[in-house]
């Protein structure tokens, strides 16, 4: 059985699993469970165009064609990539900034107890996101594969330490 233990890492303690596989399982469960909402967003974008455009519009927005184009390349391109693991902690930093600022712009009517509910929950997601981009994606990732040939597919390198931390 795993165990979360203390460990050193840049002269600070930090607790992780013991068993990096069952880690980096989880590192990337995580990014799959936070993908799955993007990407059923994404495809309701595609199959119902009219619909999220005449929903940016209703939001005061401008060039409400242009916020359909955005949502679909986060949630269809990105939300992907975050999945495999490839330029992670870019990839997780670009969807946190767009989970903050659709919460802004489309669930700020905090009068209504759904939008604060929607407000807070992109604010979670947000958080989440912030924390694979802190943590890296973990040995199941096409970053980790990259690095382990010596290429790196993210200007946050994941080194052979953190490799084996992050495991």
């Amino acid at each position: 059985m795993s165990t979360i233990k203390p460990t050193t890492r840049d002269n600070q303690t930090v607790a992780l699993l013991d068993n990096p596989g069952i880690a980096s399982a989880v590192c990337l469960l995580g990014r799959i469970l936070i993908s799955i909402i993007f990407l059923i967003s994404g495809i309701s974008k595609v199959t119902e165009p009219a619909a999220t455009i005449a929903y940016v519009a209703s939001a005061g927005l401008s060039f409400p064609q242009l916020g359909l184009v955005i949502g679909i390349m986060v949630e269809l391109v990105l939300a992907p990539a975050l999945v495999l693991g490839y330029r992670t902690r870019w990839v997780a930093a670009v969807i946190a900034a767009y989970c903050v600022a659709t919460a802004i712009f489309f669930h700020r009517g905090f009068a209504d107890p759904n939008a604060l509910l929607h407000f807070f929950k992109n604010i979670a997601m947000a958080g989440g996101l912030l924390q694979i981009v802190a943590f890296g994606p973990g040995r199941f990732s096409l970053d980790a594969r990259l690095a382990r040939r010596g290429i790196s597919s993210d200007r946050a390198h994941i080194t052979p330490q953190q490799e084996g931390i992050l495991a």
